[in-house]
């Protein structure tokens, strides 16, 4: 994959994820920024902190960065691996913003 496809299949990516949290009942504040997703999950109380979900070009992955941990991740044949064998980023993201922001989000499939 050339650097300019990862880069468009990424700007989709990231652009999926900003559209499922506005189309969700959740109160996230998020932006999207030269390949730097950012989902505030503050509260109020301090607790929520943000998700940070970027790309990382020379690698060729996506990598996450939650309360928990951070985490990298590499298109695989059919989603985004967890490059550690861990889970796919859609279902460690949902848990992720289950954690930090206290919501269910329906993520769409991602494209891979």
């Amino acid at each position: 994959m050339t650097e300019s496809e990862f880069i468009a299949l990424t700007d989709r990516v990231l652009n999926l994820i900003g559209e499922a949290l506005d189309n969700s009942d959740a109160d996230l504040d998020w932006q999207l920024n030269d390949g730097i997703l950012e989902i505030d999950c503050e509260d109020g109380s301090g607790a929520g902190g943000k998700i940070i979900l970027n790309r990382h070009v020379p690698n060729r992955e996506l990598w996450l960065a939650t309360r928990g941990g951070g985490y990298h991740y590499r298109l695989g044949p059919a989603q985004w691996e967890n490059t550690r064998g861990g889970g796919d980023l859609r279902t460690e993201l949902t848990r992720a913003l289950a954690a930090q922001g206290g919501v269910a989000i329906a993520l769409p499939a991602l494209p891979a």
